[in-house]
């Protein structure tokens, strides 16, 4: 792929070369950091000889030199064999991450602005450019809903791992009487759609309806008909996009997240198992939930799916959340499995 660039006619169609450039790139992201990695292996290798071939101060030095590289390389490797289990049709994709409160009226509302912040910072740690989509402000505090959009290299690889129902469990701020609440939200994760997936909507089959865009106050209220809510007729999909001044980027967005829902549906319907996504998330309610977040009595943030728990429930809420992720998909991997069966046995 690096030859064909140097062809005389590579820049003739920019579309096809910008294409060829970003796969290129992709490429390369996944490749170059395995064959450093190994490099450094030998590196090792060739350490490790200095050392039994050494002796008195001298072997102490390069011993000392071989453990602190090795340790850098351990935290190294969990990295790339993070990476590798992201092997699905669309773990590359930007992601889009939809945040819905639940049970608990105002409390979940303001749970759904605390999430909201979360994957926000999380984001912002691994490097995602975050473009929010539409935010719907809760009666008294908080948001009721909220969508964003998550673009960066396997974006709905990892966000995917946050989809289901997120329990919080603390005393009240809104409480006079100063009692412990429990509030639930429900995250909806699903792959933006490409040009690589052809998606054909009549326009018999939607309505379109536009309206003053509504945020938190100050600039971010717009002052024309901007926002644009897009309803899917035959299957009752509601998108709303309203982050940009622009009616027509807005409708442009509201149909690429429409696609994308619709091919999400279009997929369970022909795995015949619409639990995979929609029920896995299940009731916004008990019962149903993937984590806890409790505050109260005791600080304690826990994944039910995994049992990785953590007691540093700030730096979760400050969007530490690699550490569920990656235990999520390390649980999925078959090839860790198997490991974890081995080692059990």
């Amino acid at each position: 792929m690096d030859a064909q660039m140097g062809a005389p006619a590579f820049w003739d169609n920019n579309e096809r070369a910008q294409k060829h450039i970003g796969k290129l790139n992709a490429l390369k992201r996944s490749v170059l950091p395995v064959v450093a990695f190994q490099k450094k292996v030998d590196d090792v290798g060739v350490m490790v000889e200095l050392v039994e071939a050494a002796d008195g101060a001298e072997r102490e030095t390069y011993a000392q030199e071989l453990d602190t590289s090795v340790a850098a390389m351990v935290a190294e490797l969990d990295q790339l064999e993070i990476a590798s289990f992201l092997t699905g049709q669309f773990d590359k994709n930007n992601a889009i991450l939809s945040i819905q409160s639940g049970a608990g009226g105002t409390e979940s509302n303001d749970w759904a602005d605390i999430l909201f912040r979360m994957y926000n910072r999380w984001a912002e740690r691994r490097g995602f450019t975050v473009e929010v989509q539409d935010v719907q402000v809760g009666d008294q505090a908080g948001i009721s809903k909220a969508t964003i959009l998550l673009k960066g290299e396997n974006a709905y690889g990892y966000a995917k791992a946050e989809r289901g129902v997120h329990r919080l469990v603390r005393i009240s701020p809104f409480d006079s009487n100063k009692r412990r609440h429990t509030s639930f939200c429900a995250i909806d994760v699903i792959a933006e759609v490409t040009e690589d997936i052809a998606i054909e909507i009549p326009d018999s089959e939607i309505r379109v309806d536009v309206y003053r865009s509504s945020g938190k106050g100050g600039q971010g209220v717009n002052t024309t008909d901007s926002a644009v809510r897009i309803t899917h007729i035959p299957s009752g999909i509601v998108v709303v996009c309203q982050n940009e001044r622009s009616q027509i980027k807005n409708r442009a967005s509201a149909m690429n997240v429409l696609k994308a829902r619709l091919y999400e549906k279009k997929q369970d319907e022909q795995r015949a198992e619409m639990d995979r996504f929609y029920g896995e998330k299940g009731e916004i309610g008990w019962g149903s939930q993937i984590r806890s977040y409790v505050l109260q009595p005791y600080q304690m943030v826990k994944d039910l799916r995994t049992g990785m728990s953590t007691s540093d429930t700030q730096g979760v809420l400050d969007g530490d959340l690699d550490r569920f992720v990656n235990a999520w998909l390390r649980a999925g991997c078959p090839r860790h499995r198997n490991k974890e069966i081995q080692m059990e046995e």
